[in-house]
């Protein structure tokens, strides 16, 4: 639906995530498979279509049979490896929540009863109906009483921690120049379509979208009981056009180094003295602070002139509306279905909304999702695993400081700095050492907007008490039962839930090759966002700072190019290709990762060949395993947002740019000159 950016400059496996950070489990013995009579390749021989050539096209070989024989039902927009385990994560929670809520006379206060009360108010349609829009008659009063500007950037700081949009998105994270303390920082918002090409682009899909958008503004008033829903719908959607015209593009804010703009609060007015900046940073609570970091401050400029040029029975128009939006998931039945049809349907191409229970589990998850990974993980994770994936992480991480050591076109100097930041590296693995603790969150099974905004208002109580205190490394930006994984590159650290280690990724019965090529590459993907063109900016400490001698930069800089024009020339629908500077990290991560899983994978066998398994050979396997984890299908009205706004390459992509650099994948399915996927030896790029 819509989301409120909360900060973080993570890199994850999927889609960015907020990270947060130390379990540093680790061992310098080689893998070894537990021993057993026979070990399965872990390729799943169903999935593939033998009538396409590997040659051509590997990614369709190993799961075009998949492809052809699945469908995407309608509550879905995506199926696929990741989407497999998290159904299985959510059937898991599903579990756990249910004997919880089937629990009678839990204590009061407890995490158990929270759980079981926040998931039955959820799920109570019925009380839902009967209150309306009443839960929010005290935000909806708020807004209608504002009496000035003044008042109004008050508003913005008291109620971001309530959840409602406003155009600046204030958050705590650690201060990227010194990584030993946290710091303030604002990153551009406002805006309810996904992007600000939404706004301006002129082709059809677009001005569709823009169509719906306002006539999904006007339901929402009309269903709310509010009158001159079509004048506000035109209002607010000229007001977001105003501030989408001064956003940063994706690829603008990638730039870590032009992200970083330090200003003392007490001279934010250089920027624009059209906002009250001590009324928004008071109500904020961190009025306190001496310095703040804008990420966009072009963006801070044009906002105070919109600000000052919108009047206030405008604003006013689009806070409610926020409001309503906010919390549509929550109220009536009329509203939640306006909500879906405009966001999930209109938008993503969803055509029926998920089970409840499904959507239940989310909300669990959002906002006690600790205290379910606590019972998740001593169902679902067992210590052999951590202890096996502990293993491979060292290992991986041998591989890669061997592979800097063999790269030609790198110095001594800047060589010995990546060392010194790849041995720094912090791996989690499954579940944090510490819990988060919900105790200050109060749960009632009979109020469900309260307990969301208690929810959102404790974590952001959470969030300003880590200011002027110690860096929190026992933190985890994912719960233990989310299918994802990713990097922090102000923490030096690489995070891997438990949920994501199972087959495809993580099998425990199957040779190690197909390991290598499923979590092997997942863990070098994240070790490889420490060395992509942003996360090299950091050093082992995590500050923003260049370790680089000049030329290495220019040779690394030749090479991430080419590998922007590389993805720039796959074409995802006839008149849509993929965006090789957006990708531009996640696709070093996708290729140093295979690369340097596949480098380990060959180590681990300590100068042995590898078996023979189902007639394949270990390459084959390692290379098979790599390219089914990526196995997935997107309805068209999804894959196109995602191609606008996601960071990562669609799956076939991922796994057929990164093999068609490596030199192995060529040798191990006799890839040659005429073959769709071949590229000229000295074309291929090889960064890592």
């Amino acid at each position: 639906m819509k989301a409120i950016i909360t900060g973080a400059v993570c890199s994850s496996l999927l889609l960015l995530s907020g990270c947060s950070n130390s379990d540093s489990t680790t061992s310098d013995t080689s893998i070894t498979a537990p021993q057993k009579t026979a070990l399965a390749s872990g390729i799943d021989k169903a999935n593939m279509d033998k009538n396409v050539r590997p040659q051509d096209n590997f990614y369709r070989y190993i799961n075009g049979g998949w492809l052809n024989s699945n469908e995407i039902p309608g509550d879905k927009t995506s199926i696929g490896s990741f989407y497999d385990l998290r159904d299985k994560a959510d059937d898991d929670v599903k579990a756990i929540i249910e004997e919880l809520a089937a629990t009678k006379d839990l204590k009061n206060g407890t995490d158990e009863q929270k759980v079981a009360d926040l998931f039955r108010s959820f799920m109570d349609d019925e009380a839902r109906n009967a209150a309306g829009i009443t839960p929010i008659n005290f935000l909806l009063k708020e807004i209608n009483d504002l009496q000035n500007k003044d008042e109004l950037a008050a508003f913005f700081g008291k109620h971001s921690s309530t959840g409602i949009n406003n155009p600046l998105a204030l958050y705590i994270s650690v201060d990227a120049k010194d990584s030993s303390s946290y710091a303030i920082h604002i990153w551009q918002n406002g805006l309810n379509l996904p992007d600000k090409d939404y706004y301006f682009n002129e082709t059809e899909r677009f001005v569709k979208l823009r169509s719906g958008y306002v006539a999904h503004i006007e339901n929402m008033y009309n269903l709310a009981g509010m009158s001159d829903g079509k004048a506000v719908a035109k209002n607010i959607m000229a007001l977001e056009t105003s501030l989408a015209e001064f956003h940063w593009t994706r690829v603008q804010s990638r730039d870590s180094e032009k992200r970083y703009n330090k200003f003392a609060t007490n001279n934010l007015n250089s920027l624009t003295d059209k906002f009250n900046w001590q009324a928004f940073l008071t109500a904020e609570n961190v009025n306190s602070q001496k310095n703040i970091i804008i990420n966009q401050p072009d963006f801070i400029e044009g906002f105070g002139k919109v600000f000052a040029a919108t009047s206030l029975d405008t604003w006013k128009q689009y806070l409610t509306f926020n409001t309503l939006n906010a919390f549509s998931s929550y109220l009536t039945a009329e509203l939640d279905n306006e909500d879906f049809d405009f966001f999930s349907n209109q938008l993503n191409g969803r055509k029926e909304q998920r089970p409840q229970w499904k959507r239940g589990v989310s909300v669990v998850n959002s906002n006690l999702g600790e205290v379910i990974g606590k019972v998740y993980v001593t169902r679902h994770f067992t210590p052999e695993a951590k202890s096996r994936m502990s293993e491979l992480v060292e290992n991986l991480r041998n591989a890669y400081g061997s592979s800097i050591n063999d790269l030609e076109w790198m110095s001594a100097d800047t060589k010995k700095s990546a060392h010194v930041k790849l041995a720094a590296f912090t791996p989690k693995i499954g579940y944090p050492n510490k819990w988060e603790d919900y105790s200050a969150l109060t749960i009632a099974s009979d109020d469900l907007v309260g307990n969301i905004i208690r929810s959102r208002k404790v974590s952001s109580e959470k969030e300003l008490s880590k200011l002027g205190g110690p860096i929190r490394t026992w933190e985890w930006g994912m719960t233990p039962q989310t299918v994802n994984a990713y990097y922090n590159p102000t923490v030096n650290e690489i995070v891997f839930p438990a949920a994501i280690l199972q087959a495809p990724f993580f099998n425990m019965k199957a040779d190690d090759a197909v390991n290598y090529g499923g979590i092997g590459a997942v863990i070098g993907h994240e070790m490889g966002h420490g060395f992509d063109d942003q996360g090299s900016k950091y050093d082992e400490k995590g500050n923003l700072r260049n370790w680089w001698t000049e030329q290495d930069l220019k040779e690394f800089s030749v090479r991430t190019e080419a590998l922007v024009e590389q993805y720039a020339a796959y074409q995802v629908f006839d008149d849509l290709s993929i965006n090789g500077e957006l990708t531009l990290g996640e696709n070093i991560g996708d290729l140093s990762g295979v690369t340097i899983a596949y480098k380990a994978y060959k180590t681990s066998l300590n100068g042995q060949d590898a078996p023979i398994i189902d007639g394949l050979t270990g390459d084959q396997r390692f290379f098979m395993g790599y390219a089914q984890i990526w196995r997935g299908k997107h309805v068209e009205k999804s894959m196109r947002n995602r191609i606008a706004t996601d960071p990562h390459s669609p799956g076939e992509f991922r796994a057929l740019g990164s093999l068609s650099n490596m030199n192995e994948f060529y040798e191990a399915f006799d890839v040659k000159e005429g073959d769709a996927m071949y590229i000229a030896p000295e074309k291929r790029v090889k960064i890592w």
